[in-house]
């Protein structure tokens, strides 16, 4: 495992902080009960930590609101075991039949299952098309509303090129439509700042496991305090026991049952260390191991850079193929022969796919995290280069 060249941060970061590991150890260990369901001082303390994320995180979100000294609404951050789950919530709650959704060809099959499912439901959806560079036009988003449109929902940062949208510009269009905007923040959460009131988010989803360096099976969505959604799911919540229905109120609206409470305890310890080292620094690191390792791919013979090149509006994420070889071929050879983790194939985002021309094979994806090294990247770039040179002599 010493030698092992983990870049396959955008599918889950790995390794996580140590400080991580000891929370969700401390959690089982010194309170691991049920929260909330008695009066009992380690049930009281299970939620309190489970509140104080929530708060942490809503103020996360919502930076502008904190600065002006205003406080967002925290039972309104409800969690969920991930992303995918939360984008479920959102599409189901916020449309019914004859409704209308806009979304793009950047998104993750978290998005484009759960909107095309909905379409078995009466819910028509537009898919807007991306740029050369798989840059979504905001203006694109407007000529895509109807009167019908209900919702917007956009990836934040795409996990197959790296490439950020303009949450403000897109935001801006949705306010003035009075449209409802969501956002995919799986790539961007903990990595780049993001600001829901400023950019005009009704909906933020996020996922633990990525850039909160958080353990697996943590996630939610942020609801405005304007917004409106229904609850789709229904069960046990530890309060008002004796009432038929589940509860209207946040959080328990979108959350049934037991909590992921090691996993929540463990996202906090991931925002204290992004915290207190700063998410522009750690943005920075990266960044600079991109550019170190995107430079070093576009001068091997043979390899091909997919998406824009451009390191503005971006996050640690390339794709590339070699030719000569299936994509799936070039990830066995890394891993086996090299000890370098990568993603291959399609990485469950077909449409950007389509747009690049790299479907139906895909690309090879490496995604840079806070734990790589200068010494990791050059690496990888030896290892691609050997693999290159085998079909692609000088």
């Amino acid at each position: 495992m010493d030698d092992l060249v983990y870049l396959d941060n955008a599918a889950t970061s790995f390794p996580k902080p140590e400080s991580v590991h000891d929370a969700v150890r401390s959690f089982y260990s010194e309170y691991g009960v049920n929260p909330g369901r008695s009066g009992c001082d380690l049930g009281l303390t299970a939620e309190q930590m489970i509140h104080s994320t929530r708060q942490r995180l809503s103020a996360f979100f919502n930076p502008s609101l904190e600065a002006a000294g205003k406080t967002k609404d925290p039972n309104r951050l409800c969690f969920a075991l991930n992303a995918t789950m939360a984008v479920n919530l959102l599409v189901n709650g916020t449309t019914r039949p004859g409704d209308h959704i806009v979304t793009t060809d950047a998104e993750h099959n978290s998005v484009i299952r759960p909107v095309k499912h909905r379409g078995l439901a009466e819910v028509s959806s537009t898919f807007v098309p991306l740029d050369g560079d798989g840059f979504v036009d905001p203006q694109e988003i407007r000529k895509a509303l109807r009167k019908n449109t209900k919702l917007v929902i956009v990836n934040h940062g795409s996990n197959v090129t790296g490439v950020v949208q303009d949450l403000k510009a897109i935001g801006d269009v949705c306010r003035e439509a009075g449209v409802p905007f969501a956002v995919d923040t799986a790539q961007t959460a903990g990595v780049l700042p993001i600001d829901m009131h400023q950019c005009n988010i009704s909906f933020l989803v996020f996922t633990g496991h990525k850039g909160l360096l958080a353990p697996t099976g943590t996630g939610g969505i942020c609801v405005a305090d304007d917004a409106e959604i229904e609850g789709t799911i229904y069960g046990g919540t530890g309060v008002r026991s004796a009432e038929l229905f589940h509860l209207k109120e946040y959080p328990y609206r979108l959350e049934a049952g037991t909590q992921n409470l090691a996993g929540i305890g463990g996202l906090s310890a991931g925002l204290t260390w992004i915290e207190e080292r700063g998410m522009e620094n750690i943005c920075r690191h990266e960044m600079e191991l991109l550019a170190r390792l995107q430079g070093g791919l576009a001068e091997i013979r043979g390899v091909t850079l997919h998406g824009t090149r451009n390191l503005e509006r971006r996050v640690a994420t390339v794709s590339l193929t070699v030719n000569g070889f299936d994509p799936s071929d070039v990830g066995t050879i890394l891993d086996a022969e090299y000890q370098v983790q990568s993603r291959t194939g399609l990485q469950c985002a077909p449409l950007i796919h389509q747009h690049m021309g790299t479907a139906p094979r895909g690309t090879v994806r490496f995604s840079v995290g806070p734990f790589n090294t200068e010494s990791e990247i050059d690496f990888a770039l030896k290892a691609v280069r050997e693999i290159a040179s085998d079909r692609n002599p000088a």
